[in-house]
């Protein structure tokens, strides 16, 4: 028996990834990965001393810590009435309209592909200076690079579970090396005295602030995808809020008490000049004097996974992004098939592969800068990103809950004032770190068009994302009528008929 053309629709945007695979532990350690704790603590807060020259790191990571658990009252409401695996982009086409929906999504690929690729010039570089100074291979950069690529080509297209279990190990370990190298940093205090300036909450009123938040913030990034593994957990509408609140209190904590920790150490007033001249190994540097160098080279193996495990996490969330928009033909269908055996986005994954392999082999065969022009600026790039749709979201959230209908069981606070909280302070974040962009990228020339080139990137990708969308819109309404829609929702609509959005069709 033939099948309707209605029928058809349904079956592309029914899709589905693997149901009630993955608990609130699993997703937690999704998440944790993507924010890569030892890379941050080793890498992030000594770069954001290095760089801006402001002493309070450790309270910009507990302010941005606070901003973002007000942002998360929204974020979490809004999980808990759309199930999509687009997150940022169905939250935003639901809130706003479908137009600003896929603009959000062009702007999600260029943030997600950018920190997913920038991290593989970070982990080449280091894992080939690893193994050139403890075993004496010596390797080219891309040469690790391009070995990590293959084994996450692998794994991205494995059951969510197995992924899952490796990003497990990796991180229980790195946080149990962080939490041991911050205690030995506190019980030998610079001056025999435990200061806590670094955590004095005028620093954040300082001048130079705004590249501190700027930088804290970008250690944080990874968190939010919690909401896009909804499709896949047990029971999203408890699993996404708990996994969210949980992530966010670990990466606070261990962020904010791994940097005081190295603070301590050095003394408050040494730490920028420690960290301009020991760079990524400060937080090895402190405790070396009062360690075995077993735990040393532990330190560095672990700061190498965190570095792949982060390159993971964000390989499956680009793959889940693609997914979503393939399944509702906002790109092409075929991103939207999942493997019969697995469940896993195949080819949203593979294209992931596909594009950082490109990236990587331009980079290698121009020799390139890997951590200045990949690393560093692309993973600063990315984090500006993901600022801009966690900010989008907050009026988003705002803008659904305006209508009376969609209210039900959703309080005014979770509702409307925090989501409005939240948007005015990632506003004024988002405006810092436009503002001393140049600082963050560490250009100094005041010619160079970097500063203002990179950030334009995103405006060209959203206006092209909305141009998109208002061709679907004039050329193909049915494929237009499913931008945005969770799959739960999809599988109960007519797509000729428009969605309606607080009561009206967008």
């Amino acid at each position: 028996m033939s099948r309707s053309r209605h029928d058809d629709r349904t079956d592309i945007v029914a899709r589905t990834l693997a149901r009630n695979r993955l608990g609130v532990p699993a997703v937690v350690f999704f998440v944790l990965a993507a924010a890569a704790p030892l890379t941050v603590v080793a890498g992030g807060a000594t770069t954001g001393w290095a760089v801006t020259g402001v002493i309070g790191i450790p309270v910009a990571y507990l302010a941005v810590a606070a901003v973002l658990a007000v942002f998360s009252v929204g974020y979490t409401a809004m999980s808990r009435r759309i199930v999509n695996s687009g997150a940022f982009y169905s939250y935003i086409a639901q809130g706003l309209g479908r137009v600003p929906g896929v603009g959000a999504a062009f702007v999600a690929q260029l943030a997600y592909n950018t920190m997913q690729i920038g991290l593989y010039g970070g982990f080449g570089v280091v894992l080939a200076g690893l193994l050139d100074d403890r075993a004496g291979i010596d390797l080219p950069w891309w040469c690790c690079a391009f070995a990590a690529w293959a084994v996450i080509g692998v794994l991205g297209v494995l059951r969510v579970d197995v992924n899952g279990r490796v990003l497990a190990v990796l991180l229980v370990a790195e946080i149990a090396v962080a939490v041991v190298y911050g205690a030995v940093a506190v019980t030998h205090p610079a001056g025999g005295t435990i200061t806590f300036d670094t955590l004095a909450p005028s620093w954040l009123l300082d001048t130079g602030i705004g590249a501190g938040l700027a930088t804290a913030i970008a250690g944080f990034v990874g968190f939010e995808a919690t909401a896009v593994y909804a499709e896949e957990t047990k029971d999203p509408r408890r699993t996404v809020p708990r996994a969210t609140y949980l992530a966010l209190l670990v990466i606070g904590l261990l962020y904010a008490a791994s940097s005081w920790a190295m603070s301590v150490a050095t003394g408050p007033a040494g730490i920028v000049d420690r960290a301009k001249a020991d760079g990524t190994e400060l937080m090895f540097t402190i405790v070396a004097p009062y360690l075995h160098r077993a735990w040393l080279d532990v330190g560095h193996v672990l700061f190498v996974t965190s570095l792949f495990a982060a390159l993971l996490a964000f390989h499956n969330t680009v793959a889940r992004y693609s997914f979503a928009l393939g399944r509702e033909r906002v790109l092409p269908a075929w991103l939207g098939a999942t493997s019969a055996r697995t469940n896993a986005p195949v080819w949203g994954s593979l294209t992931q592969t596909a594009v950082a392999g490109v990236v990587l082999a331009v980079y290698s065969v121009n020799g390139l800068d890997p951590i200045l022009y990949l690393f560093f600026w692309w993973t600063v790039l990315g984090g500006l990103g993901v600022l801009v749709l966690m900010t989008a979201t907050s009026v988003a959230v705002v803008a659904f809950f305006a209508h009376p209908g969609n209210r039900t069981g959703t309080g005014l606070w979770s509702r409307a004032i925090a989501p409005g909280v939240a948007a005015a302070a990632l506003t004024y974040v988002l405006w810092l770190t436009l503002t001393q962009f140049d600082v963050l990228l560490g250009v100094t020339d005041p010619a160079s068009p970097w500063p203002v080139v990179l950030p334009a990137l995103y405006g060209a990708a959203a206006v092209l994302g909305m141009a998109w969308a208002l061709l679907l819109r004039a050329r193909s309404p049915q494929r237009y009528a499913t931008i945005g829609l969770g799959a739960d929702s999809a599988i109960a609509m007519s797509f000729t008929t428009p969605m309606r959005v607080g009561g009206v069709a967008r």
